[in-house]
């Protein structure tokens, strides 16, 4: 004779707790096709984006960098952080890159329409193939710039590999994870009077970043 035990009301509620979790986060992300359609504005010279972050941040793997580029595409603030070592969730990442975007640029929500893109440059172990954290950053992404006034932008990746901007198909070898850590005067030129804020919240010259 065997002996078995059904499953206590209390464990059958935190199982399907669970499960309602990982249905959450799989519903806060976006695929690729989804992120190709919905209409991301193309960067000039993704190059100089690239190679201007990497200079001013230095970021190592599961750093993100979120920036914000005027009109003409140059650099009015930036921040980076590490993610939190937890299941890629496109809601606690949306909240991260909403807090780091409030303390280095005043929101644009009173604008009827988005005068400034964000753009997100997170540095990460693997190859250059979408994943499914990257599918929780770009919903993140698009929320938080809805939440805070801004036209999202692009979502570009920095492994071993280099850096690719998802959904067009652009990138290049340099720079990549790996790549050492260069001064900012060596990536930047034609300085411009305006100031730019950083997430450590010092005014600091504007400068369109050139391309290595």
């Amino acid at each position: 004779m065997t002996f078995g035990f059904a499953p206590s009301a209390a464990s059958a509620a935190s199982s399907s707790l669970a499960s309602a979790g990982s249905a959450n986060r799989l519903g806060r992300t976006l695929e690729p096709a989804e992120w190709a359609s919905a209409g991301i504005p193309l960067l000039r010279n993704p190059r100089e984006v690239v190679s201007g972050l990497h200079a001013r941040h230095h970021p190592t793997p599961s750093t993100a960098v979120v920036a914000v580029l005027d009109h003409e595409e140059r650099l009015a603030a930036s921040a980076s952080f590490a993610r939190r070592a937890i299941p890629a969730d496109g809601w606690e990442l949306r909240n991260a890159l909403l807090a780091h975007l409030r303390r280095v640029i005043p929101h644009d929500l009173r604008r009827r329409t988005p005068v400034r893109t964000a753009v997100l440059l997170y540095c990460r172990d693997g190859d250059e193939r979408w994943t499914e954290e990257d599918g929780a950053w770009m919903w993140g992404l698009r929320d938080a710039c809805t939440l805070h006034g801004l036209r999202c932008g692009a979502y570009i990746t920095l492994t071993r590999a280099g850096w690719q901007v998802l959904g067009e198909g652009r990138g290049g070898r340099r720079p990549s994870s790996t790549s050492p850590a260069t001064s900012l005067a060596e990536a930047v030129t034609d300085p411009t009077p305006f100031p730019l804020r950083t997430a450590g919240g010092a005014p600091e010259p504007l400068r369109k970043v050139a391309a290595r």
